[in-house]
């Protein structure tokens, strides 16, 4: 039935699981995520997985706290406790990373005693047999992209599929699922829920539109990281739009933003689960047309999601950069080395100015929003 997007079941991970140790990158992955330790060990490893909730936590719970410990100043996390242990959620989250937003709260969701969610997967990035394994092994499926299907009916139909697909992983499964709160990641600083998203996830749910999102249990979650992961390959894109260019993705521009993503330092990085929406405030929007309904609920979630993002000095000082005042408290080292991280991008490299304000925006719409 869902057979084109979900995930692979536990009786396709054994096959997965030997294709990737095939792959003629595996070798480099594991030096990337497992330093110093045998590649036969590690393939060794992914052999004994039988299930995907083995490949996690044999492999991807170390790879991801590798990740951290290489990349990061700090992975913490509140808010874990106003889960209900018994229920299953549909996680909305704004978007800043396009693997990590994701992989980050895996991790901290098995440290919290729960169980792990399914993730969409942008239809574009499933590209490459590993990518593939490595995705679908992770409870991975499939989410189409306007960019990547032929029509907007085509696209409603698709819409419609991965709804019923959300709603039968929750309440069939008893799988929590994972979805950014919009098409794409945020790249000019604002978090914003797309109501595209709401009405999507109502198409599957019948005609009590209250009940029909009150019982994917709803859950806003907001990640914040003190260095904003790919800011150089944002500002280039926003720039080219703003310049009146139509931005045409170069090949492999994709996957060169999860690598980058991935390998570049993130500071400190917070994960702030948020108070999962309640019935009581679906029902004030019941009388509503469905447009207005759908608009709503997601300012409801903005709501959440925007007072719990997490500002660091970065967001500080590249606010007073633009005010051309100091209005906020940090420290004359953290203000030099914010500064010279944009000078490395903007003056070594020559962008134009245009390129350097954009950066600040970036950084400072978290605080001037």
């Amino acid at each position: 039935m869902f057979d084109d997007i979900r995930p692979y079941n536990d009786a396709e991970i054994p096959a997965a699981m030997q294709r990737m140790v095939a792959d003629k990158y595996f070798p480099l992955v594991c030096e990337f995520l497992f330093p110093g330790r045998p590649v036969q060990e590690i393939a060794a490893l992914l052999g004994s997985c039988r299930s995907a909730e083995e490949f996690q936590r044999k492999f991807m719970y170390d790879a991801i706290w590798s990740l951290a410990h290489k990349t990061t100043s700090g992975l913490t996390v509140n808010g874990m406790e106003r889960l209900d242990p018994g229920m299953d959620y549909l996680f909305v989250s704004n978007h800043r990373d396009i693997m990590l937003d994701a992989a980050f709260l895996q991790v901290l969701l098995l440290d919290a005693g729960r169980r792990t969610s399914e993730i969409t997967f942008g239809a574009n990035l499933m590209q490459g047999q590993l990518v593939i394994d490595i995705g679908k092994s992770n409870k991975m499926f499939r989410i189409e992209r306007p960019s990547t299907v032929a029509s907007p009916r085509d696209f409603l139909q698709k819409s419609q599929h991965v709804s019923e697909y959300i709603r039968y992983s929750i309440q069939e499964k008893k799988e929590s699922s994972w979805i950014a709160q919009r098409n794409g990641r945020t790249k000019d600083g604002h978090d914003a829920t797309d109501q595209g998203i709401i009405k999507m996830f109502g198409m599957s749910g019948g005609p009590d539109k209250v009940e029909a999102l009150d019982s994917l249990h709803i859950a806003p979650l907001s990640i914040s990281y003190e260095w904003e992961p790919c800011d150089e390959l944002k500002a280039l894109e926003l720039y080219a739009v703003s310049s009146g260019q139509p931005y045409i993705k170069k090949p492999g521009e994709d996957f060169n933003s999860i690598l980058s993503g991935i390998l570049q330092f993130k500071g400190r990085v917070h994960l702030e689960v948020c108070e999962p929406l309640r019935r009581s405030e679906l029902e004030a929007f019941r009388g509503l047309p469905a447009a207005a309904f759908n608009r709503e609920v997601a300012s409801l979630i903005d709501s959440r999601i925007r007072p719990a993002y997490r500002l660091y000095p970065n967001n500080y000082i590249a606010a007073d950069l633009l005010s051309g005042k100091r209005e906020h408290t940090y420290t004359d080292a953290e203000k030099d080395a914010f500064v010279q991280h944009i000078d490395d991008i903007t003056v070594k490299k020559e962008y134009p100015e245009e390129v350097r304000d954009i950066l600040l925006h970036i950084y400072a719409n978290p605080v001037i929003a």
